[in-house]
């Protein structure tokens, strides 16, 4: 990775928190919306040198006085910056406010087709607010930018990858359960998946489009027909968010590894009733990790067959039902879901309509936000239209004590990767019959029978001060009779 967009990158967060825009939320914020006009520029280039090579005419996206190279870094006609026309301090800050924002938002009412990239420009400005109200350092942050350049696959490789670097800071905060998903967990259930293309693949919590991201990176290294490629950067990926921040960042994530207009949803997913879901409106992949906790208003439970107040319980509900029939799932939950008493319906639900093939059991620390919350989480590898029969588990084990400083990586994983697909027992791996369970409970309770419990054997000291211990009580009930 370039150590150039490194440092351009650092010195934008130094700019933004020097000027009170403190939170690590609002200064990713800011930045994606300036990355996003400024690879808007370079695309509308791209795309006008493709058109005059092909002798086609090209009508940008953008009206002229709203592109980049005329508003924030204008243009001689030798193409040096044109110092006179920039627009600085005050005059800055009241285009940007007053025009640009404004204009932007109009696309997502003028735009007739949504999975274009006009109206995501319009969708994602219309959940927008320039928070950089000081005239100079909005201009200094804009001149950064400006630097970069998103006009070859590496120049936007290395963009995304830094990105991702960002939103990771947004993982420890935790709010409504929701976590970053460590990126090496991501890529492991990707590869044992190993999704094909052609297919979709579908998150309805999709915070800032991980599992969308990386799925993508994987399918196009694939050998793709012309056709494949269309249809893995137009159709495969679906991905909803609720709230306004993680929907945005998501867009972004998705536009900056090369996915130009994401069919990312801003929706309650939840809100939405699945009861007369077609099955050509299901998807072949879900991945996700839901958040969890309460909360969840009566009238939103009511659309779920088994009612609950666990947030996650209703996601894998949803998931379930949107999971086309042959569907591979991967859903990463809170370990209780496997034992619980509230969660026994669900559990049976499951099973029953699913093969829920594999359980893989993270170690505490996993989510390094929630490392010291004790909260643990297991993975759900399901296929749906066939009930289960075996689960196979697998406990990963990374032999040491997990936090941000030591996260796990993606060797950690490299012997359920092996064992995946014969779903071979080991010292950290076994079967379990479904048959053998208790039918009421159905609980599936990680307890691996290849590791018993030593009691630690006592000193010789330990033993003494035992001994003594009784006798002076013995003593005691000798003087008492």
């Amino acid at each position: 990775m370039s150590s150039n967009l490194e440092n351009s990158f650092k010195r934008i967060d130094n700019i933004l928190r020097n000027d009170g825009v403190g939170s690590h939320s609002d200064y990713i914020e800011q930045i994606s919306w300036m990355l996003f006009l400024k690879y808007l520029e370079d695309l509308e280039t791209r795309r006008g040198v493709d058109a005059e090579l092909n002798g086609e005419a090209y009508t940008p996206i953008l009206k002229e006085e709203f592109r980049w190279n005329a508003w924030a870094s204008p243009r001689t006609a030798a193409g040096d910056k044109d110092v006179t026309a920039t627009l600085v301090g005050k005059d800055l800050v009241e285009f940007v406010n007053n025009e640009l924002f404004p204009y932007l938002q109009e696309f997502k009412t003028v735009s007739d087709n949504i999975k274009t990239i006009s109206y995501k420009v319009g969708e994602i400005f219309s959940d927008l607010k320039n928070k950089v109200q000081n005239g100079a350092t909005l201009r200094e942050a804009l001149d950064i930018i400006d630097e970069l350049e998103f006009k070859t696959q590496d120049q936007l490789d290395d963009l995304s990858h830094l990105f991702e670097e960002r939103l990771k800071l947004l993982g420890g905060a935790g709010r409504s359960g929701e976590y970053y998903t460590p990126r090496p967990l991501i890529k492991t259930i990707i590869k044992v998946l190993d999704p094909e293309p052609g297919k979709t693949i579908y998150d309805g919590a999709a915070g800032t489009a991980g599992f969308l991201t990386e799925s993508f990176e994987y399918l196009k290294k694939k050998k793709l027909s012309v056709k494949e490629l269309k249809f893995l950067k137009e159709e495969t990926f679906t991905g909803k968010n609720k709230a306004a921040q993680p929907y945005l960042l998501g867009t972004m994530n998705m536009v900056l590894h090369g996915i130009e207009a994401p069919n990312m949803i801003h929706t309650d997913t939840l809100v939405e009733d699945t009861a007369d879901v077609q099955e050509k409106d299901r998807f072949d992949y879900i991945l996700a990790n839901p958040p969890f906790g309460g909360g969840m208003r009566k009238e939103v439970r009511r659309n779920f067959q088994i009612d609950s107040g666990e947030t996650a319980y209703l996601f894998l509900q949803h998931f379930v039902k949107q999971l086309r029939a042959g569907g591979q799932a991967a859903i990463v939950i809170k370990n209780t879901f496997l034992s619980n008493g509230d969660a026994s319906p669900l559990r049976k639900d499951l099973l029953e309509s699913c093969n829920l093939h594999t359980v893989l059991d993270l170690p505490a620390g996993t989510f390094a936000a929630n490392s010291s919350t004790g909260v643990k989480t297991v993975v759900l590898f399901f296929e749906k239209g066939k009930p289960t029969k075996k689960t196979w588990f697998y406990q990963l084990d990374p032999g040491r004590n997990l936090g941000k400083a030591d996260p796990l990586n993606e060797k950690d994983f490299a012997e359920f990767v092996k064992l995946y697909d014969k779903k071979t027992d080991s010292l950290n791996s076994w079967t379990v019959d479904i048959a053998g369970l208790d039918q009421k409970t159905f609980d599936l309770s990680v307890k691996n029978p290849n590791v018993v419990e030593e009691v630690p054997l006592r000193s010789p000291q330990e033993i003494v001060k035992s001994l003594q211990k009784l006798d002076k009580e013995a003593q005691k009930i000798i003087q008492k009779l």
